[in-house]
């Protein structure tokens, strides 16, 4: 579609420190970027600047060291650790003639390697096509006239306003099927919410171990890999939570500094199921020198898909590449979970982890002793149904006593049900507990 230079597996790389830092981005993830999608890396150029220069971006002299490095290494691909305009992307191509990418384009490439299911082909196509409708013009600049000839004079569209109108159509396509993946997320979840199943989602930056853990929780199999944006599909499993019950957990996408609007706007029916969950896990590698400021960017990014009111439990990952830290929970002062230490390449602190998901999941309870009639037996099969029993005896004349504890929503449902049996049977008052009382 495109008369441009072919990519290759040889890159020049370029960094540029500004004098606002928090424009800045981190080399050492630029390379790990490059290495996630298969490039080679020859050189590192860095420089400095107050602010980027209109027509290259760095200044003239350092654009002619990367046009030079080039020659030299022989690269096929420019690769800047930074968002270029459109005319800077053909300036450089002109320049060292070859292909130039940014930062974008970069994470767009190792997304469309990444992308397996259906969904999430047409997620990544729709960013790809939003990044690229605002670079047709340097593509086609051998093509910005009206099409002439016997037949075709008059009134017309150039070249260019037929891509355009072609990829238009094509986004609204992409569009129409991507809502209907969005309807049947949401029945799924309506149907979670009716079951009153929650929701875990796991979130955190890119390459903090999530699969990883995810895989350890649930013995799935889900693809895991020390580089960046291993996971791009979302994979939901059934997991049981003591003392709550059956619950849903979500791995999702990772994030990433500066992380492109369009993949934001792409991947929005994924991140509906951070948007809905009912606690997220933050999974963080502590092992990492820049764990506060990744965490940093990850709240970012939730406030951005307007998550960042739900509740959080931290998980301090790859304790095992620490010295001298042990796994552990740290709570608050009412002694609710804030953080668990864990390692889930090794399997440490696992069972803290279940721990903590039962106390912060942890609805009101209703704990109630009962003293049933033999006869009634419809009962004894309701509470065996929800298996809610925790203690069971019998008196002198046959009557079941049992204690049972289960949420006050399903208790009140099922006192409902059953025309106010439970209140009949009940020996003492419902006794609400609270995870606080944990």
């Amino acid at each position: 579609m495109f008369d441009r230079y072919e990519a290759g597996e040889q890159a020049i790389l370029v960094h540029v420190d500004f004098a606002d830092a928090s424009t800045n981005e981190d080399i050492h993830e630029l390379q790990m970027l490059v290495s996630s999608a298969g490039v080679n890396a020859c050189e590192i150029i860095t420089t400095s600047r107050a602010a980027p220069h209109a027509k290259y971006f760095l200044g003239s002299g350092k654009a002619e060291e990367i046009a030079a490095a080039v020659q030299a290494h022989e690269a096929n691909v420019v690769i800047f650790n930074h968002a270029l305009s459109p005319s800077q992307e053909r300036n450089l191509e002109s320049l060292c003639k070859c292909r130039v990418l940014d930062r974008t384009g970069l994470i767009l490439d190792i997304f469309a390697q990444r992308a397996r299911t259906h969904e999430g082909k047409l997620q990544v196509e729709l960013a790809q096509l939003r990044h690229i409708s605002t670079r047709l013009i340097r593509g086609w600049t051998h093509l910005e006239r009206q099409k002439g000839g016997i037949g075709l004079r008059g009134p017309g569209e150039t070249q260019l306003e037929t891509d355009r109108r072609l990829l238009r159509g094509r986004i609204k396509t992409i569009l129409k099927r991507l809502e209907k993946v969005a309807k049947q997320r949401e029945q799924g979840r309506r149907s979670r919410q009716r079951n009153e199943i929650p929701t875990v989602s796991l979130v955190g930056y890119t390459n903090a171990g999530k699969s990883t853990l995810f895989n350890t929780i649930t013995n799935a199999n889900v693809y895991a890999a020390d580089q960046l944006f291993a996971t791009l599909d979302p994979t939901l499993r059934k997991i049981d939570i003591k003392d709550v019950g059956p619950a849903i957990l979500a791995d999702t996408v990772g994030f990433i500094r500066h992380l492109p609007h369009d993949l934001v706007a792409a991947f929005k029916a994924t991140l509906q199921e951070t948007q809905e969950a009912d606690l997220l896990i933050h999974v963080v590698d502590f092992a990492d020198d820049q764990n506060i400021d990744n965490m940093k960017q990850v709240n970012d990014v939730l406030a951005e898909i307007d998550a960042d009111e739900i509740p959080q439990l931290i998980v301090c990952n790859k304790i095992d590449r620490m010295d001298s830290v042990e796994p552990h929970i740290d709570t608050d002062d009412e002694g609710k979970p804030l953080r668990v230490w864990v390692s889930a390449q090794e399997g440490l602190g696992i069972d803290l982890l279940q721990t903590a998901l039962t106390q912060c999941l942890m609805q009101s309870m209703m704990t109630q002793t009962l003293k049933v009639p033999p006869a009634d037996g419809k009962l004894r099969a309701v509470f065996h149904e929800y298996d809610c029993i925790t203690e069971q005896s019998y008196d002198e004349q046959g009557q079941w006593l049992v204690t049972v504890r289960l949420p006050s929503s399903d208790w009140y449902q099922l006192d409902k049900r059953l025309d106010g049996a439970l209140s009949q049977y009940s020996t003492t008052p419902p006794k609400p507990q609270h995870e606080n009382d944990w």
